[in-house]
């Protein structure tokens, strides 16, 4: 049976056979521009088309009979070639879409990620006669017309109806046998359970492209597809394993390199329940149900590489989120989706195992990728600045190897306002589902194998400074939603909502921000840390009605006025020393944080009485001089830090703020009076002092000469301010003496004549 495959073309285009190889030259031109992996990416997309679950590459080096052939001129294509086997059959829908090789059936057909026709073009970028077999056919094209006969572009055999000819031509369809699982008795069964593609590596220079292919080049192919098969089966729904084989001269076959999705371990069903639920979706909007929301399904899939040359097994977890729009979501999404036969289908997926480690996030060592089911080309262009991948129904260049965006010179580019309506509308929908379902995870999987901390949920948000502008219009809606459920994590291990957390930034003494971190969440609050791009986004895209609280010190100290503080001294002195640190002083009054020398703690008051002042000693006025005092001194020993921020709260003022003074010779002298009133209440001119009796609170020998020489030094030229005190004694003082000794009182110059 003939098929003639090029029919369409030759018809409408040209009006001789040279004029169609010129016009097919034309039309394959840009494949040149291919990046070489990407062959190997159509063909992925076909057989996830046709529902395959897997794709094998063989490289194989045998070179076969060429005695019974259908023409001489077969024989340059019997030697080295490049086989694509894949598990499904073609329908006859396959078959005559193969005919229209510049047309894609496809697009009518917007469940088909191929859809774009360019797919199987691509191969002749490698080959001048592709050959198919599949179900009970094997077809051969020619788009030079020099092989089947005049105006003839393939040849197609039917394994019952043409099984003598088959049988026949030993050597021609020898190639088709022993390989991915096809033998002498598929032929003679009738059928072959797969599709097994064999294109013969051009040796030279062909009407159709100029590239010469050898095992180097196709090793380098194979190459180029292992730099992206981590990802490769991310977001196909069909197609679960991709390996690399080659096979020597001598027949001896090896594989190279493999990959395979697997299912979660822990939920088997998972998956399947949830491509289920996302075709029932894709239905309703193909069959026009309404729906105002988006479905999304979301899976963990497991992504397994094994390269046998460098004998290295990786594993990646993932967990991806699948959704399409409901229709009447966006009104001009539908109308567009309904012309341009596409479907608003977006896939994003997580990786867990990569954003798991502390010391280095999602935007370490990982950047996201814009996908169109398979893997775009590497490269600025597919860069999203994400730390999550995302697949979308996207409408590409003509090269396919970008999406669409709209240019001033194609502003009204229907595809370019497609994918911008899906990053607004679906996208983010899809995105918000995923760290959603991401916490429901960690909550109910705690302690279980989820490779997911909080801190990785966090990484799994965007960093909207690292965004690329093509994708930013995402952030708005997202964090719109986002940000209103529970997804900030607090200390206490408890998921919350923003406007109930208290956010620390404390980069501080690890001591401090521990002490008032827990003292915080003693009292009742809700205290998170988020990392430094969670913060960020919590600043532009909170709500105006929502409060983003923050641990500060103003926070502190409304808490400790209201619940005070119970715990040890140690802490009241972090928790000082941090109420301190925005130098607020005025601030302080109500906080029973004021660390006295007699190891108590007081409340700042604004009291200007004498009777309430506490005392900052100082090299010049030492505390040594008002011995009994202790509880109208601040303690000596806190840090400098905190002391001298004491020392400007006491000097901070027009009119006191705090009870907090610094002595000066007045101050000094009013505490030494203070000290022999109470030592001796009477007003007797000359009075007993037994020095160090405590019972008594007289004063020792050392302290009288610690007070003569601070009188010496601040007061020579004026002891009027310790007039009527009792500091003269009537003998020399000697440091052991022990017996009563009697002090007079100082006088003035006009007491002494009187």
């Amino acid at each position: 049976t003939e098929l003639n495959f090029f029919a369409f073309w030759i018809k409408a285009f040209t009006n001789s056979a040279h004029d169609f190889v010129l016009f097919q030259c034309k039309g394959l031109a840009f494949i040149d521009a291919y990046i070489c992996c990407f062959i190997f990416k159509e063909l992925i997309q076909n057989a996830e088309d046709a529902g395959a679950t897997e794709v094998k590459f063989m490289y194989d080096e045998t070179e076969y009979g060429v005695e019974s052939l259908w023409s001489p001129d077969m024989a340059q294509h019997q030697a080295t070639a490049l086989y694509v086997y894949n598990d499904a059959v073609f329908t006859a829908e396959d078959w005559n879409g193969i005919q229209e090789i510049a047309r894609s059936r496809k697009r009518e057909d917007p469940l088909k990620v191929g859809r774009f026709g360019i797919g199987f073009n691509s191969v002749y970028h490698i080959t001048d006669v592709p050959s198919i077999f599949s179900g009970d056919q094997i077809a051969m094209l020619d788009p030079h017309q020099t092989l089947f006969g005049v105006n003839e572009s393939g040849q197609c055999w039917n394994l019952k109806t043409d099984i003598k000819e088959i049988t026949e031509l030993t050597d021609q369809f020898a190639p088709y046998t022993g390989i991915f699982g096809s033998s002498e008795k598929t032929i003679k069964d009738g059928s072959f359970p797969g599709t097994l593609f064999r294109f013969p590596l051009r040796t030279k220079p062909s009407q159709l492209s100029g590239n010469i292919y050898n095992k180097e080049k196709v090793l380098e192919l194979f190459e180029s597809f292992k730099a992206d098969a981590d990802t490769v089966l991310l977001f196909l729904k069909s197609v679960q394993r991709i390996s690399l084989h080659v096979r020597e001269s001598d027949g001896t076959e090896r594989m190279l390199f493999q990959v395979t999705a697997t299912e979660n371990t822990d939920d088997k069903i998972e998956r399947p329940n949830a491509l289920k639920t996302l075709s029932q979706a894709i239905d309703s909007y193909s069959n026009g149900v309404p729906s105002s929301t988006i479905t999304c399904v979301t899976y963990q899939v497991n992504i397994e590489t094994q390269d046998e040359t460098a004998r290295e097994t990786q594993r990646t977890t993932w967990l991806v989120c699948n959704g399409v729009g409901g229709r009447g979501m966006c009104a001009e999404l539908d109308s567009l989706a309904d012309d341009l036969k596409f479907m608003p289908n977006i896939g994003i997926a997580l990786p867990l195992t990569l954003i798991n480690r502390e010391d280095a996030g999602a935007t370490s060592g990982f950047s996201g990728r814009a996908f169109c089911f398979l893997p775009l080309p590497p490269g600025e262009e597919s860069e999203t600045g994400l730390p999550v991948h995302v697949s979308g129904f996207f409408g590409l260049t003509d090269n396919r190897r970008s999406i669409k965006w709209r240019e001033v010179d194609q502003w009204r580019d229907p595809a370019a306002l497609w994918n911008e309506l899906l990053i607004i509308t679906v996208i983010p929908k899809a995105y918000f589902t995923l760290i959603t379902e991401t916490i429901k995870r960690a909550q109910t999987k705690k302690d279980q194998d989820f490779p997911l901390s909080p801190l990785g949920i966090y990484e799994a948000w965007p960093n909207p400074k690292q965004v690329k502008s093509r994708w930013k219009p995402i952030l708005q809606p997202l964090f719109h939603d986002l940000l209103e459920q529970e997804v900030i994590y607090s200390l206490c291990e408890k998921w919350i909502q923003v406007d109930q957390a208290v956010f620390s930034e404390l980069d501080t003494d690890k001591d401090i921000s521990e002490t008032v971190i827990n003292y915080l969440h003693s009292s009742g609050m809700h205290v998170a840390k988020v990392p430094a791009a969670v913060d960020s986004v919590l600043a532009s895209y909170t709500a105006e009605s929502t409060e983003v609280r923050k641990v500060t010190p103003s926070l502190l100290r409304q808490v400790i006025r209201k619940y005070k503080h119970k715990g040890p001294s140690q802490e009241k002195l972090l928790l000082l020393e941090f109420s301190l640190s925005d130098a607020n002083y005025s601030d302080l009054i109500g906080l029973e944080l004021l660390p006295l020398q007699d190891e108590t703690f007081t409340t700042f008051s604004s009291s200007v009485n004498d009777k309430d002042a506490i005392y900052i000693a100082s090299e010049e006025y030492p505390r040594s001089l008002y011995p009994g005092l202790e509880g109208r001194f601040i303690l000596e020993n806190v840090k400098p830090s905190v002391m001298d921020s004491l020392k400007k709260a006491a000097k901070s003022r027009g009119r006191p703020c705090t009870q907090l003074q610094v002595l000066n010779p007045e101050r000094s002298a009013r505490l030494i009076k203070e000290i022999l009133s109470t030592a001796w209440p009477t007003r007797d001119f000359i009075v007993q002092w037994e020095p160090g009796n405590r019972e008594l609170k007289h004063p020792t020998v050392s302290w009288l000469r610690i007070i003569w020489k601070h009188l010496y030094i601040n007061f020579a030229d004026d002891l009027s301010t310790f007039e009527d005190m009792p500091l003269i004694p009537l003998v020399p003082l000697e440091e052991s003496m022990d017996e009563s000794i009697r002090l007079i009182k100082m006088l003035s110059v006009e007491q002494v004549k009187t």
